[in-house]
């Protein structure tokens, strides 16, 4: 017990299974197929294709892969397993928070929401967003090449977003801002802005603007397919998208109810703060990243710079960090995978 490490562990959102994470399941979660039918077998009665099914293709497809409910469902099944494969003999989780579609990885996680009800909530919301989605966002990059905010060309983002009708920041990532607006905004915002190096900002291909006003009728029809009944206390803390802490102690499962398909869609997601209020609360010793893929592993870093923990800096300190004992473990590199498993 007393060599444990404390980890806060973290989930992943939209983007995070490419074309890099195809096999994923059959690569790392041969020995979860009970774990993975399980929740195959609830999507293909809602009339889901299997992710099974959607891994093991031969190529990976954009028509196939990208799509919201086929994303979410791979995300979701791929990170859960993850979180299965975490050696308990070597980590306490001490805390759990995730990034967008991520928040709904934690709340199963956590037990806030079973398995099968996490993975009907991920269903229902990507099928959802496909249907009744509406407007875009674009990755908007504020730091510089030592991943330390660019606090000045951050004010010039937020200005031009006020002044752009339709225009809201959908998901703060420290060193990049994930824009969102209808598809107006979203044009008009790459024409004004560019990327610190020049380059035009990148639009997400098939993501709504989510985590804005503008999906107002998502949520309220996500709240007639989904009941409180559903949620209950976790039974680890969870950090939410305004860095609330959730505590298994204190949780009202009605107002968790209310925040996951009520703000948490029609409001900002703050991820860099959900990464500081975890290390500053739980003082982990560590942070594992569940896959697929590692792209949250910037956003972390840059979460951990923007706030000065243990002294890191800039890119290079956390660097140096990670190359003495890393405080990031990302299930999604094989190198630090095998650091996190316990097979």
């Amino acid at each position: 017990m007393a060599n444990k490490k404390r980890a806060l562990v973290v989930f992943p959102g939209r983007g995070s299974y490419a074309a890099g994470e195809l096999g994923y399941l059959e690569r790392h979660h041969a020995a979860r197929a009970d774990l993975v039918g399980a929740l195959d077998d609830a999507r293909s009665l809602a009339g889901a294709q299997p992710t099974r099914e959607l891994d093991s293709l031969p190529k990976f497809s954009p028509s196939k892969h990208l799509p919201g409910r086929n994303a979410s469902n791979l995300i979701y099944t791929c990170a859960q397993a993850d979180f299965a494969a975490i050696n308990r003999e070597a980590f306490e989780i001490v805390a759990i928070c995730g990034n967008s579609l991520g928040w709904y990885l934690a709340l199963a996680a956590s037990q806030a929401l079973s398995l099968k009800n996490g993975a009907k909530l991920v269903d229902t919301m990507g099928h959802l967003m496909e249907q009744e989605g509406v407007g875009g966002q674009l990755l908007c990059p504020i730091a510089a090449e030592n991943w330390r905010i660019d606090s000045a060309f951050r004010e010039q983002v937020f200005a031009a977003i006020a002044r752009t009708p339709d225009a809201f920041l959908s998901i703060d990532l420290a060193g990049t801002l994930v824009l969102a607006g209808s598809d107006a905004a979203v044009t008009a915002l790459q024409k004004e802005l560019r990327a610190p190096d020049g380059s035009k900002l990148v639009q997400l291909p098939k993501h709504a603007a989510f985590h804005t006003p503008l999906l107002e009728h998502v949520a309220q029809e996500a709240r007639q397919l989904m009941t409180p009944a559903l949620f209950g206390s976790p039974a680890a803390p969870l950090i939410d998208g305004r860095g609330h802490i959730w505590s298994p102690f204190s949780c009202d499962a009605q107002e968790l109810y209310r925040y996951t398909l009520g703000h948490q869609i029609v409001e900002p997601y703050d991820f860099a703060k959900s990464v500081e209020v975890a290390m500053k609360e739980f003082a982990p010793d560590c942070i594992i990243l569940a896959g697929p893929g590692s792209t949250l592993g910037a956003p972390i870093a840059q979460s951990l710079i923007a706030c000065n923990w243990q002294d890191i800096a800039d890119r290079q300190a956390f660097m140096d960090q990670q190359g003495q004992e890393p405080i990031l473990l990302s299930m999604g590199r094989e190198d630090q995978r095998k650091l996190v498993c316990q097979d």
